[in-house]
């Protein structure tokens, strides 16, 4: 990880907008009709819906996602006491985490007091304006006071995240570091080093889930919490051992887990090789741990080991809970978090790092072989699926324990609302995989050596989507399977050139010599062919043998096409085929033409590609609206790209009178209809919202959907689609991920359902 300098954290807050955050319409406001709604007159009716009843304030107001971050600045990370306003930037920090992973709003609020009672006073007045409250940085023992007044007093979820944040992600870590070790949780000795509210948290928690009190030793600054030292609080009094131990090095010894939420470099190797075999240990102060990552496994080679560090395995790290913890509570406008609920939370969280790691979260941390073991027993904070399965898992322990006051029945329905608010996955997606998964096909997957391939396969096979073919040699894709840990079970594995299948490629040179003779194919050339995958895998799908072929991760374009006009051949109706990119963004779902194939169109391949894209759009349950592109607008230039546009729009309202197609236009005027409207009212897409760009070459086409991937990380991207050809063949790229190929998967398996839909009826 790039050391972080002043200099840059300092420009890093400072630059552009000063601050982390800023607060953004949800509403239109162009008009005079929009701002009479958003303010007087129009304000005033649901002001009078919330005084008739209190609870419709979620309903009119963003009171339902709407989280206070609020501090008195008095235990600011590693900082200590330095004041409401210097912990401000923390705040806004911990604003940001909440929307990025949750979609969650935050007002971050600085109380300048320090008197525990008028602290709770004053968060009360304010408290009707959230739907939560993340306590943040207040030191103990004050923050208990103010936790438990607030959670008693307030009828909305409140957690001190200091405490009950750090506690859960440990929590997770400990259940599955144990796993990993082989231990039992009431078995275990337990030495927690410092007494703060993150200590005494976790330590409440790990016996919540089994731990035993008398297997646990505390200390603080002074050492061991003893029973007859004088003066303890009552947290540290409920701590306090009778064993005769004053020092770290005296409770460690024979020790199973060591948890530290103290200062750094307090514990040592030879601390370490003291305790029991496979120990564990969480060395968690920030940012210098008690013992560095290095030096704990120096020690031993058995030992388990987390960090508060991005830098090194297992960071127990609280982003990993608190979004997704108030994002339950809050879309089931539960009244508390409860212990249930902190315990689900828990329990999701240790049960995501046993299943598959995704693709995008090996990227992230630049490996392939994240799995459940010594180095991997809690979920990366980057893990899209945390918020699927922590918040659904709060949420449903919110209702089961009688706190919720607005229930979900369809959870797979609130999974998928959680994966469209953040963008990990579009109501079309869902889609699509539904589909497939209802009349699954055989699908070809032509580069079965390489890891990405490999694995979409596999988890289209689990998901129910396909039933998996991979070409390949059959030893290297069983030990490629072996090394990333993928599951092969029901996966069918051809060798095309094992000795096995000399018959069949016999039988496909055949067929393809039979095929294209009048091409000057002879049988000989056929055979050579037939060793290569693209070739052998489309011919599965010509003859039947298989339903769908996905290729091109190791293969040009250019040659892949070529194979596919030889092998498949274009639909009769047409001298061209396409390929489309679905793009959905929170703008909508556009449809963009064509994103690989056709490099220069002249005006009849233009035609062909808006009757595909016609017939692709409406494949996808849209009707389709259409804008052929052009750098000029509506016969404003007579020459080349624009002249063949223009034409190629002629033909297409004159034959298809009810299709909405126009052009040539610029992309503003496309995607603008309001200044569309007003400078060219005479078009036939009048008052509608273009869903469908055909673009005037190849070189416009890529380089359009590619820059909106580059700057639009929130957009999904699906594709490239094949459009045209006699039979599913569909297309990746060599940048492609395990969800990219999983998705064309999909396509690929509707594609062979449609096409056998029509064969038995024609």
């Amino acid at each position: 990880m790039a050391k972080i300098t002043r200099e840059a954290a300092l420009l890093y807050h400072s630059q552009g907008k000063p601050g982390k955050i800023e607060v953004i319409p949800t509403k239109p406001y162009s008009t005079q009709t929009d701002l009479s709604l958003a303010y007087s007159p129009g304000v005033a009716e649901p002001c009078l819906e919330i005084q008739k009843d209190s609870q419709t304030a979620y309903d009119y107001t963003d009171k339902g996602n709407l989280v206070a971050v609020i501090s008195n600045g008095t235990a600011v990370l590693g900082l200590g006491d330095i004041g409401a306003m210097s912990g401000k930037p923390v705040m806004e920090g911990k604003g940001l985490l909440f929307k990025i992973y949750a979609g969650i709003d935050v007002f971050d609020i600085e109380i300048d007091e320090k008197d525990p009672d008028k602290f709770v006073e004053t968060v009360k007045r304010i408290a009707p304006t959230f739907g939560g409250i993340n306590l943040e940085d207040i030191k103990a023992p004050e923050c208990f006071k103010i936790e438990q007044r607030l959670k008693a007093e307030l009828d909305i979820p409140v957690m001190h995240d200091d405490q009950h944040g750090t506690a859960i992600i440990s929590a997770a870590g400990l259940l599955n570091a144990l796993e990993v070790a082989g231990k039992k949780i009431e078995d275990v000795r337990i030495v927690v080093n410092g007494a703060g509210a993150s200590a005494t948290s976790c330590t409440k928690l790990y016996i919540s889930l089994g731990a035993r009190l008398e297997n646990i030793v505390m200390l603080d600054s002074k050492g061991v919490i003893r029973k007859d030292r004088q003066g303890l609080t009552e947290s540290k009094a409920y701590f306090a051992t009778d064993r005769d131990i004053r020092t770290l090095e005296e409770a460690i010894k024979d020790a199973d887990v060591f948890l530290g939420l103290s200062k750094g470099n307090v514990l040592t190797k030879d601390m370490v090789r003291s305790m029991a075999p496979n120990p564990i240990v969480f060395a968690l102060a920030n940012p210098t741990p008690e013992i560095t990552y290095e030096d704990a496994m120096d020690s031993r080679p058995d030992v388990l080991m987390s960090t508060g560090r991005s830098d090194y395995p297992n960071q127990i790290n609280n982003v990993i809970g608190f979004p997704y913890i108030f994002r339950g509570a809050l879309d089931v406008r539960a009244s508390a978090i409860n212990e249930e609920m902190k315990l689900a939370a828990v329990r999701a969280i240790a049960a995501l790092a046993k299943e598959p790691v995704p693709d995008i979260v090996n990227k992230a941390y630049g490996v392939n072989d994240l799995t459940f073991g010594p180095k991997y027993f809690i979920p990366k904070p980057v893990d899209p699926r945390l918020i699927t399965a922590v918040s659904t898992a709060v949420a449903q322990a919110a209702i089961s324990s009688g706190v919720a006051r607005k229930p979900i029945t369809d959870w797979d329905a609130y999974k998928h609302h959680l994966r469209e608010l953040m963008g990990y996955e579009s109501r079309l997606t869902s889609q699509l995989h539904d589909m497939a998964r209802k009349n699954p096909k055989k699908v070809v997957f032509a580069e079965g050596t390489h890891p990405t391939m490999l694995k979409a396969a596999a988890r289209a096979k689990a998901e129910g989507i396909c039933y998996p073919i991979l070409l390949g040699n059959d030893e290297r894709i069983e030990k490629l399977a072996r090394d990333l840990e993928v599951n092969l079970d029901g996966i069918e594995i051809i060798n095309l050139r094992h000795d096995r299948e000399a018959e069949r490629r016999d039988r496909y040179a055949h067929i393809l010599a039979e095929k294209r003779a009048r091409e000057g194919y002879t049988y000989d050339e056929a055979l050579d062919k037939m060793y290569e995958r693209n070739y052998f895998g489309m011919m599965m799908v010509e003859t039947g043998e298989a339903d769908a072929f996905i290729t091109g991760l190791y293969t040009k374009y250019s040659n892949t096409i070529k194979v596919a006009k030889e092998v498949i051949g274009i639909q009769p109706e047409y001298k061209h085929f396409g390929t489309m990119h679905i793009l959905n963004s929170k703008k909508g779902t556009l449809f963009l033409c064509d994103t690989l194939i056709n490099r220069h169109p002249d005006m009849e391949t233009l035609i062909d590609i808006a009757k595909l894209a016609d017939n692709s759009v409406r494949f996808f349950n849209h009707t389709p609206v259409m804008a052929m592109l052009s750098y000029s607008n509506f016969g404003s230039d007579t020459e080349g790209s624009p002249r063949e546009v223009h034409e190629a729009v002629e033909y297409m309202q004159q034959h298809f009178p009810d299709l909405a197609i126009d052009g040539e236009m610029q992309v503003a005027f496309a995607l603008d209809k309001t200044l569309r409207d007003q400078k060219f009212p005479f078009t036939r897409l009048k008052g509608k919202d273009v869903n469908t760009l055909i673009f005037p070459n190849l070189s416009s086409a890529n380089t359009g959907y590619k820059l909106i991937q580059s700057f639009s990380p929130d957009c999904e991207l699906i594709g490239p689609i094949q459009m045209g050809l006699n039979k599913p063949i569909h297309f990746t790229d060599s940048e492609s991920s395990v969800r990219d190929i999983l998705n064309i998967t999909a396509i690929a398996v509707i594609d062979a359902i449609v096409m056998e839909s029509k064969k038995k009826q024609g």
